[in-house]
C-alpha cells in the first residue's frame, strides 16, 4: 500500500507536468510566491493565498533583503486556468498595536458556513525573546506568530480585524508559523503548524484540532511527527493532510497523506566530490517527503520516505515544498513551491480527474 500510496503522490504532485500559476516578482534566487493554500466556494470559485517573497536572510532582519514583503489572494472563475488578483496585504497592513512586521510567512484560507477566516504567520519587532534568552535574539530580528482575520467573504478580507490567534514564549518553541487549516471528512478541522526553537535549530510539526461546532481550535499537540532519521533530520514540517476515502479507487478503508517537508541542514554543504551526491535541502530551499495514517487518526502516522525525499524539483537546487491539495469540482489539485532553473521559486499547480485518482488507486 505505501508503494501505491507513493505512486499516486508522484503523479498528483508531477514536478515536470504541473504549470506554474504566479510568478515571483524576480526570477533569480531567493524570489518565490506561495507557502499557502487553495480553497474552492460553493459556486466553484477557487481562491488562493500565499505571500510573496524577495531575497533575504532572516538570520540578519532586514539587514540582507526585504523577505516576505506581501500577502496576495488570488481567484480564478474558470476551474484554475487562470489567476488573477483581488487582495494584497503588505506588512503595515498586518501590523498589531506595538507590534511592527518585519517578514509574513505562511498563511490559510478556511471558509466556513457563511464565513471565511485568513490564518497568516508573520515576523513581529515588539515581542522580544525571554528572560535568560534574550542575548539569542539578533538585531533586526523578531518573533514569528501567527494571526487571523475573519469576514463575511474573501473579498472583504481587508475590512475584517486582524487578531492574534497562537503565540509561543516557550523557548524550546519560541516562534510559531505557516498555519494549514485542513477540514476532515467527520467535519473537524486541523490546523498544522510548524515551530522553531530559539536558536531556530530545527523546523518541526505541531497541529490543533477544532471540533464541528466549535468556534476555537484546542490545545497544541507537539511532536507528533517528530524529526526523521536521515535527509529529513533537521526540517519536518507538515503543510498538508488528503484524506482519500474508503472506496477511492481500491481502498479498503479511508486513507490519509501528510505532505511535509524536510531537509538535512539548515545551510548550504558543500558535498564531497567522491561521495554519492545527493539532495540534502536545507532552509528555504527544503525537499518534500510523505507520511500517512488510516482514517483520521493522525497520531498513528507512519513515514513512507523514510530514507529519501519523495519529491523533488528537476531544476535548481531541486527544492519542492508546500505542497497544498483541494478537492474540486474539477477534480483533485495539488499546488506546491518549485525551484526553477534560476533559482527562483514560482507557484505550480497540477490537476487529476477523479477517474485518474480512481485509476490509479485500484
Amino acid at each position: 500500500m505505501k508503494d501505491k500510496l507513493a505512486r499516486f503522490s508522484l503523479t498528483l504532485v508531477d514536478q515536470r507536468s504541473a504549470k506554474p500559476i504566479v510568478l515571483p516578482y524576480k526570477d533569480a534566487p531567493g524570489y518565490w510566491f506561495g507557502g499557502g493554500n487553495m480553497v474552492e466556494d460553493a459556486e466553484g470559485t477557487l481562491y488562493l493565498v500565499g505571500r510573496y517573497r524577495n531575497a533575504g536572510d532572516s538570520r540578519t532582519g532586514l539587514s540582507r533583503g526585504e523577505r516576505g514583503l506581501e500577502l496576495a489572494i488570488f481567484r480564478s472563475v474558470d476551474g484554475g486556468e487562470s489567476f488573477h488578483k483581488i487582495l494584497s496585504f503588505s506588512k503595515q497592513d498586518l501590523d498589531l498595536p506595538g507590534k511592527r512586521v518585519i517578514s509574513i510567512e505562511g498563511a490559510s484560507l478556511c471558509l466556513r458556513e457563511g464565513k471565511v477566516e485568513l490564518y497568516v504567520s508573520t515576523e513581529k519587532d515588539g515581542i522580544g525573546y525571554p528572560e535568560g534568552f534574550k542575548e539569542y535574539q539578533k538585531k533586526g530580528t523578531g518573533v514569528w506568530s501567527i494571526d487571523r482575520i475573519s469576514a463575511s467573504a474573501v473579498e472583504r478580507l481587508q475590512e475584517g480585524r486582524i487578531e492574534s490567534f497562537f503565540s509561543s514564549a516557550d523557548p524550546a518553541r519560541l516562534h510559531v508559523k505557516d498555519p494549514t487549516v485542513v477540514r476532515l471528512p467527520s467535519g473537524r478541522e486541523i490546523l498544522l503548524f510548524c515551530t522553531h526553537p530559539f536558536t531556530w535549530a530545527s523546523s518541526n510539526s505541531a497541529y490543533m484540532i477544532r471540533e464541528p461546532g466549535n468556534k476555537e481550535f484546542g490545545v497544541p499537540v507537539y511532536d507528533f511527527l517528530p524529526r526523521g532519521p536521515a535527509w529529513d533530520v533537521a526540517v519536518t514540517r507538515a503543510t498538508d493532510i488528503l484524506t482519500l476515502p474508503e472506496g477511492t479507487g481500491g481502498l479498503r478503508e479511508a486513507v490519509s497523506l501528510l505532505f511535509y517537508d524536510g531537509a538535512e541542514c539548515l545551510r548550504p554543504h558543500e558535498q564531497s566530490p567522491g561521495g554519492v551526491q545527493r539532495p540534502r535541502g536545507y532552509s528555504c530551499e527544503e525537499i518534500g517527503g510523505l507520511a500517512w495514517f488510516p482514517g483520521e487518526s493522525i497520531q498513528q502516522v507512519e513515514r513512507i520516505s523514510q530514507y529519501g525525499p519523495l519529491f523533488l524539483s528537476p531544476f535548481g537546487t531541486g527544492s519542492s515544498r508546500y505542497v497544498h491539495t483541494l478537492k474540486g469540482r474539477g477534480g483533485l489539485y495539488a499546488t506546491w513551491q518549485q525551484s526553477s532553473p534560476t533559482g527562483s521559486q514560482p507557484l505550480l499547480m497540477h490537476r487529476l480527474s477523479w477517474d485518474a485518482v480512481n485509476t490509479l488507486l485500484s
